[in-house]
């Protein structure tokens, strides 16, 4: 047995069953990639896929446990690869981040920029995407780190740690009825046209679960996943914003009214990931360092080894 076919059964996972793309993405035939799986179950003497004629249908139950000792094996070949990337260069490489829009946008500027200034001669990488494809991204170690509000904490093999806690707030024009209540209620604001993010996006499942507890019907007239589009259309006058805080400082909102939310919506965690087994370089540790202070070298290693809960008080 070797590597190569160790590739071809994980990358075949990776992509459905399907033999024809897994030889594209490994730039290799089709026919190489079926003769070095059929190999390999010859030689461990048990069937990894069921199959129907030529085509992967489903992966047996040995070959779960195949799938699960291939993943460890090459897990650990990308570990040796780091330590020797790093152990000969310490300050040469590429730091990948997988994030949404909303903390690449307004949160990972500014510690972007000062990583830059530590590390010059690292590149940066930064892949934007839904918070499912940001765990996907760094379970698939595309990503070095992940960060997201929502689904991090919901994959058993990704060790994720809290890092900042944040509110929704309202955005509307100096002059709508809004700016002059004392206190605004869910029921103001089911009768209002809204606008604000995608169901998948920067906390959308609060605002959503708020409005049903009290058995509310919320007009969401426009869903975006970029804020600086809510803010656009809310300046049209065409309804109420709801936002992430991040996105409503004042150098933003121009004339815009914004009032904060975090009594009708709740408190949202901003959490970053890393893939659990993955070997971390010295300026990955740096980075998440320059994201929050609660992220400290030895608070990762210790969620890493399992001896930290990743809840723990912010």
């Amino acid at each position: 047995m070797n590597l190569h076919q160790f590739r071809f059964v994980q990358e075949a996972v990776r992509r459905n069953l399907n033999l024809t793309e897994t030889a594209k993405v490994l730039h290799t035939s089709q026919p190489g990639v079926s003769k070095a799986i059929i190999e390999l179950e010859d030689e461990l003497g048990v069937e990894i896929f069921a199959r129907h004629g030529k085509r992967l249908k489903r992966i047996t139950e040995p070959g779960q446990h195949v799938l699960a000792s291939i993943e460890i094996i090459l897990r650990e070949i990308g570990n040796l690869k780091r330590i020797g990337s790093e152990f000969s260069a310490q300050d040469i490489g590429t730091l990948s981040i997988a994030t949404t829009h909303t903390q690449a946008r307004y949160v990972l500027p500014e510690p972007v920029a000062r990583f830059r200034g530590q590390y010059p001669k690292v590149n940066i990488s930064l892949h934007q995407g839904t918070p499912q494809e940001v765990a996907n991204l760094v379970l698939n170690e595309t990503a070095d780190i992940g960060m997201a509000t929502e689904s991090l904490a919901d994959y058993p093999d990704l060790v994720t740690l809290p890092c900042y806690e944040w509110q929704h707030v309202l955005i509307f024009p100096p002059q709508h009825p809004l700016a002059y209540k004392e206190r605004i209620t869910l029921h103001d604001l089911a009768s209002e046209p809204l606008i604000t993010y995608h169901p998948s996006f920067t906390g959308r499942a609060k605002i959503d679960k708020a409005f049903e507890r009290q058995g509310l019907q919320p007009n969401f007239i426009l869903e975006a996943i970029d804020s600086d589009v809510i803010r656009t259309y809310v300046n049209l006058g065409l309804g109420v914003g709801i936002v992430a805080e991040m996105a409503a400082k004042a150098d933003l909102l121009g004339h815009l009214v914004a009032k904060p939310m975090g009594d009708l919506f709740g408190i949202n965690t901003a959490r970053v990931a890393f893939k659990r087994g993955a070997y971390m370089r010295q300026f990955v540790y740096r980075f998440a360092e320059l994201i929050s202070p609660r992220l400290s070298r030895e608070q990762i290693n210790l969620a890493l080894a399992g001896q930290q809960d990743g809840d723990y008080e912010l």
